[in-house]
């Protein structure tokens, strides 16, 4: 097909399509038109008429999940930004007009996959790269070096060389002493050390050279592994590998991967932890839900402050304030604020003080965001074994991962049919079905396994793990009080529910 025909198809889509009608195909002489409305756009797939109908349905169906994975804004701009993942993506479900059969979890898969020529290429790359750097290097140094003697020439004087060599010393240890004045090194100008020495001196890059003092030695060695092992770190990067961005070897204290810092000056987490346990032939065991309200403050002139708040009004929650906060104040107000309103709220407390805490207990069985059924049959020397979820339309559920204790096999079971991705873990004899997202879209599936005779009991417990953005409580942040007048500092507050133990038994 012709690249004119099919702007073709495309300009004659605007005109055929009509204001408030509840289809989303349009049939022509020689194509039909498939579409879904994404907030001001149209998802639209062009077919011939002879195709079936339910398939192409289904297909943009598919390519409608694929376009939030990849842009976070549905409108122009931001479809514009993302384009090529988008077309990626979309050439992964089709190939050569047909639709593949495959999920939403299996193209990303598929994206982001490596390639080993790549690899290779960024290797290289990265190789030329740090040759040349230590060719510059060289050069700068041999440069300094003959600026140095140039000038130990001039001035004659053994006392301005000894005097600068004490300056390296003392500045050598730290890229970050160094700066582009005569006094980055920690000295002032009474060393008596000329205009191009302290030039030399205030370049970052530079090397004191070996004549100039013996205990620099050591320390070159020093900065000769560190180097080598930039380079390596540096080579990992360009693999695609994280750990330069987590490890900074240079830096002290930083060489621990750490969770991400907060970057407003006051930051509010709402954490919400589920204990739940089903039973297999249905009903509810157990419902504890605990949650924490949680304050993190950067700098201690941020503290005084009180924190006004929002719930749903959930009744079967119990909320308990800490005990320095004002009771009459939160139950009156709903406002979280200290009993010595001069007193600041601690600052730079790791994860944060906790200002509230509560907790929900129920044995209403709607409560729960996931049920799980398993229906175990034996037939003959097989165990054919059929799960299914069902989400609960009020949360959002991500990263969801279902394991199902298994007697050990020396094989992985047979997996006939799933909605999602499985793995079998052999070590611990445990298959693991998980699913990326649920939501509307998808608030059930199924999954069907095959493995040999075993008693069904051996199946239990089904543990189950998932995040949310979601909370039971709705708790929300509404303002911050300013106690000292002005305006409220700048604040961010984080929501997370997850769970902590949640099985079918």
């Amino acid at each position: 097909m012709s690249r004119i025909r099919i702007e073709g198809y495309l300009a004659a889509f605007p005109k055929l399509v009509g204001i408030g009608k509840q289809h989303t195909y349009i049939e022509t002489e020689n194509v039909r038109y498939v579409y879904q409305p994404i907030e001001s756009l149209y998802l639209l797939l062009v077919t011939n008429k002879q195709s079936n109908i339910l398939e192409d349905l289904e297909t943009l169906r598919l390519l409608s999940k694929l376009v939030p994975e990849y842009s976070y804004s549905l409108d122009e701009e931001g479809i514009g930004r993302t384009a090529f993942e988008i077309l990626f993506a979309f050439d992964e479900v089709i190939s050569l007009g047909h639709k593949e059969n495959v999920t939403v979890a299996q193209v990303k898969q598929y994206g982001e996959m490596e390639s080993h020529e790549e690899k290779l290429h960024k290797l290289v790359l990265q190789s030329k790269i740090n040759e040349t750097k230590d060719v510059m290097k060289r050069k700068a140094s041999e440069i300094d070096k003959s600026k140095i003697e140039k000038n130990r020439g001039e001035k004659g004087g053994f006392m301005s060389l000894q005097s600068m060599s004490s300056r390296i010393e003392s500045g050598f240890g730290s890229e970050n002493s160094i700066s582009s004045t005569g006094g980055g090194f920690g000295g002032g100008s009474g060393f008596g050390v000329s205009t191009e020495v302290e030039s030399f001196a205030s370049k970052p890059k530079g090397r004191a050279p070996a004549s100039a003092s013996a205990p620099s030695k050591g320390l070159g060695m020093q900065l000769g592994k560190t180097q080598r092992a930039n380079q390596f770190l540096e080579s990992l990067k360009a693999e695609g590998e994280v750990i330069v961005e987590d490890v900074r070897p240079t830096s002290i204290g930083q060489t621990k991967a750490a969770a991400p810092l907060p970057i407003d000056p006051v930051t509010l987490t709402v954490e919400e932890k589920l204990n739940v346990t089903l039973r297999r032939d249905g009903g509810i065991g157990n419902f504890d839900l605990q949650g924490t309200l949680s304050l993190q403050i950067l700098n201690q002139e941020d503290g005084l402050i009180q924190v006004q708040i929002e719930t749903g009004g959930n009744p079967g929650i119990l909320f308990k304030t800490h005990p320095n906060i004002n009771k009459e104040l939160y139950s009156g107000e709903n406002i979280l604020g200290l009993k010595d309103p001069n007193r600041p709220f601690p600052a730079g407390q790791g994860d944060g003080v906790s200002l509230l805490k509560w907790r929900m207990q129920s044995a209403d069985e709607s409560l729960v965001p996931l049920s799980i059924n398993c229906w175990p049959s034996v037939s003959g020397n097989e165990t054919y074994v059929n799960l299914e979820y069902e989400a609960s339309s009020m949360f959002v559920l991500k990263n969801v991962v279902i394991s199902i204790p298994l007697p050990a096999l020396r094989e992985a079971p047979k997996v006939q049919q799933i909605d999602g991705e499985w793995r079998y873990d052999s070590r611990n004899s445990i298959l693991e079905w998980s699913i990326v997202l649920i939501d509307n879209s998808n608030c059930s599936g199924s999954m069907e396994f095959v493995i040999p005779a075993v008693d069904t009991s051996d199946l239990f417990p089904i543990s189950v793990s998932f995040t949310s953005t979601s909370t039971f409580s709705d708790l929300k942040v509404v303002t911050i009080l300013p106690l000292k007048g002005g305006n409220p500092p700048k604040f961010s507050q984080r929501t997370l529910l997850s769970t902590e133990t949640y099985q079918v038994v």
